[in-house]
């Protein structure tokens, strides 16, 4: 049983070319399109019953803007019928600039999709190619200003800090082109290297070299003070908004342990301290949708001590931090008696600071939190 308003997620697996840093799931086999959008109809209408209210339905991939507004029309139908979906909820669905065109942005909106996530990435195009985006930073900005016509009112915008060679000049230069474009929501995501990718290949066999992590923390602290001049202060790590209403209010479900249900190949799903995903392979999720089959490849209970360790982790990368009275009632714990040795030396490093009620990280202290996260984790 869901107690509280819940998100939905569909995962939209395909890509028409992965991205050298990406390491989602993603499929380039586009003629499997039809029969993922009927798989993924059936796999919500197994769904068990739920009797609270949907609140927010995320499109993400993968690149769900290679669905036409018609696929999108049939997933949202099925959601509908199937959920008791609030006429308020946010519906939002990531875009890739190359994939779309006004006509298709306004199918969209009139399919029932409020909101656009676009993955601009960059407004470099040498940067764009190093990526291996396959958008030029003109198309980027079309594609925002289309929506625009198209009739969304709230827009955000994804841009990556970090790359090799980049200057505080290059990145503020994005910044505001970003902020000219006068987007909602922005987000604005360190370059990671993960493992098994194009990237960090490249990264392995020294065809560049990374740039230090000195020089990344000066590009994050960059962003944190301009966006906040210009109208986008933060609200977590790598988010940033105009208002507490265009907060992202999908994603503040995986910071705050709400629940959400997902759907489609390699999707996950939050409900009552349980954890479930599906089938990571899109053959193996046709497959067993196929043989009417429900698609979860596996689960996990989380106990008190999982939990306490992932609200630690996730509270406080949010600006908000934790609500020190509501954690005590949850966990049955005395916080400062739990934590107080990581509470002190986080205070003296500047990272942390009590307040209100609360505890939350410092400008600075949002930069390291994993690191600060982990001095509180040690304590559980």
């Amino acid at each position: 049983m869901i107690n509280d308003e819940y998100g939905i997620y569909i995962h939209v697996p395909f890509c028409v070319k992965k991205c050298g840093y990406c390491d989602f799931y993603s499929v380039s086999d586009l003629d499997k399109i039809p029969i993922y959008i009927q798989s993924v109809v059936k796999e919500i209408g197994m769904a068990g019953n739920v009797s609270e209210t949907a609140d927010s339905i995320y499109f993400g991939g993968g690149t769900p803007s290679l669905l036409d507004s018609s696929q999108i029309r049939q997933v949202l139908d099925a959601a509908f019928r199937k959920f008791d979906v609030s006429p308020l909820a946010e519906i939002t669905l990531e875009v890739n600039p190359g994939t779309v065109s006004y006509e298709k942005l306004s199918g969209y909106r009139q399919a029932g999709v409020n909101r656009l996530n676009i993955g601009v990435q960059s407004f470099s195009d040498v940067t764009l190619a190093f990526l291996s985006r396959i958008h030029s930073a003109d198309q980027a900005i079309q594609a925002i200003q289309s929506s625009r016509s198209a009739g969304f009112d709230n827009i955000g915008l994804d841009l990556i800090f970090g790359l090799p060679g980049q200057k505080k000049h290059h990145w503020l230069s994005d910044l505001q082109a970003a902020v000219d474009l006068h987007p909602e929501h922005l987000s604005c995501y360190m370059l990671t290297y993960e493992t098994g990718t194009p990237l960090t290949s490249d990264l392995k066999k020294s065809r560049f070299r990374a740039l230090p992590e000195g020089a990344v923390g000066m590009l994050y602290d960059a962003a944190v003070g301009y966006l906040a001049d210009n109208g986008l202060p933060q609200y977590e790590v790598s988010n940033f908004s105009t208002s507490n209403a265009t907060r992202s209010r999908h994603n503040q479900k995986y910071w705050t342990h709400a629940p959400y249900i997902g759907f489609g190949p390699s999707a996950h799903s939050f409900t009552n301290n349980r954890r479930s995903w599906n089938v990571r392979s899109i053959d193996a999720y046709l497959e067993q949708l196929l043989a009417g089959k429900t698609p979860t490849d596996g689960f996990e209970e989380l106990d008190r001590h999982q939990l306490m360790m992932e609200t630690i982790y996730l509270r406080l990368r949010c600006v908000d931090g934790i609500d020190i009275s509501v954690f005590e009632e949850r966990f049955d714990a005395d916080f400062n008696a739990m934590f107080g040795s990581a509470i002190i030396a986080s205070q003296n490093d500047g990272f942390l600071k009590i307040m209100n009620g609360r505890c939350r990280l410092t400008r600075r202290g949002l930069l390291f939190s994993d690191s600060v996260a982990g001095r509180f984790i040690d304590h559980i």
